[in-house]
């Protein structure tokens, strides 16, 4: 829990999932920046006029400190919505006035101010920026923010080539504003999703912008893909599934199974269901896609084998609590004799942790910087 305290109110702030780490906490300096840069004068302005859009809110925090003006809060990531609405109700705001929208859904026209966090990828950034353009007009207000040591020369030449010209604040508590007026440029088609051939294969593998490793295969997943699990039964999952390459493969490998692509970004899940759709057609009536946080509302002991890249920070902080929920999860959600497959950078020591879960975890293989491990749910 932390405390951030605005000229208006005071909001306790969570982050979630929740964490042990002290020094983590529900929102940073840029929020403050962006929340202190704007007089509740200009904001009854802006709201009078046309929409406010807050893209890429952490953990509601911008939300929240502009709870009055209902602003429609744009993510790609399920945690951050849930995050948000947590907030949102612990903080007792009004639930009438909380718009939330997945990124790829269409952007709300003529904005009167647009509030922007940095992305960590520049990729998400050219795809935002394009999607803006398409609704900004010379009047519409951009404000982004970021910590100023993730704020380089690039960052601000996307700015300049997609909306027009582009200022930067001077920096506060390591954070800098940009700011960016809307200019008539030419055109410029959104190359998103990219699309690249998959290694040894026909299939043709689309990524949405926001989605890891989006011009070619991770070497996890490449490792993994020698060593998927072959005429399986039941249920399966693609735990953060990412562009589903492993669910794929896994559709082709196990055709007596239905698959669930399961991932907290909804470019992810977009992206999955797109290459079961352009790659495997005649399987699409067996695969089921949703977002969410790690195996949260599926049934328990309901799954029969379980895949599992799982992620090792999340935003710009480096944690390995996501995939211990995930591995808790697991525990909970396969039936007994299911099993679990995971790849993982070897320093990580995941089969401690699945030691201790599941009483051990066998190596299915190795190499010199990732471990495949099997458990099964005894």
């Amino acid at each position: 829990m932390t405390l951030l305290t605005l000229e208006t109110r005071s909001l306790t702030l969570h982050r979630y999932p929740s964490t042990t780490d002290p020094n983590l906490q529900a929102w940073d300096a840029a929020d403050e920046y962006l929340l202190r840069e704007l007089t509740a004068e200009q904001l009854q302005t802006f709201a009078a006029q046309g929409p406010i859009l807050i893209l890429n809110d952490s953990f509601g925090a911008l939300a929240c400190g502009l709870a009055d003006y209902q602003p429609v809060v744009v993510s790609d990531s399920f945690l951050s919505q849930e995050a948000t609405r947590r907030n949102w109700q612990s903080n007792e705001l009004n639930e009438q006035h909380l718009h939330l929208q997945d990124v790829l859904a269409p952007l709300p026209a003529v904005p009167a101010l647009v509030i922007l966090k940095v992305p960590k990828t520049l990729a998400m950034l050219e795809d935002q920026l394009l999607r803006l353009r398409d609704v900004m007009t010379p009047q519409t207000r951009l404000i982004a923010a970021g910590k100023a040591k993730e704020i380089h020369t690039s960052t601000l030449n996307l700015f300049e080539q997609i909306i027009g010209k582009t200022t930067t604040s001077l920096a506060w508590k390591k954070a800098r504003l940009i700011y960016s007026q809307l200019e008539d440029k030419p055109a410029v088609t959104n190359p998103y999703p990219n699309v690249w051939q998959l290694e040894n294969s026909d299939y043709q593998i689309a990524n949405h912008a926001n989605v890891f490793s989006r011009a070619s295969l991770d070497i996890g997943a490449r490792f993994m893909l020698q060593h998927l699990p072959r005429q399986k039964c039941g249920l399966m999952v693609d735990l953060g599934c990412g562009n589903g390459v492993l669910g794929l493969m896994a559709l082709e490998y196990n055709p007596d199974a239905e698959l669930l692509f399961l991932d907290e970004s909804f470019m992810a899940i977009a992206s999955s269901r797109l290459n079961v759709e352009n790659n495997r057609p005649q399987d699409l009536a067996r695969c089921h896609f949703r977002t969410g946080h790690a195996l949260t509302g599926i049934d328990s002991n309901s799954v029969d084998v379980i895949l599992c890249n799982p992620p090792f920070h999340q935003l710009q902080a480096i944690t390995d609590e996501i995939a211990w929920q995930m591995f808790k999860d697991a525990k909970r959600c396969l039936k007994r004799g299911g099993e679990l497959w995971v790849v993982g950078n070897r320093h990580l020591n995941y089969h401690i942790k699945l030691k201790r879960l599941f009483g051990g975890a066998e190596c299915i293989a190795s190499n010199s910087k990732f471990v495949i491990l099997r458990t099964i749910n005894r």
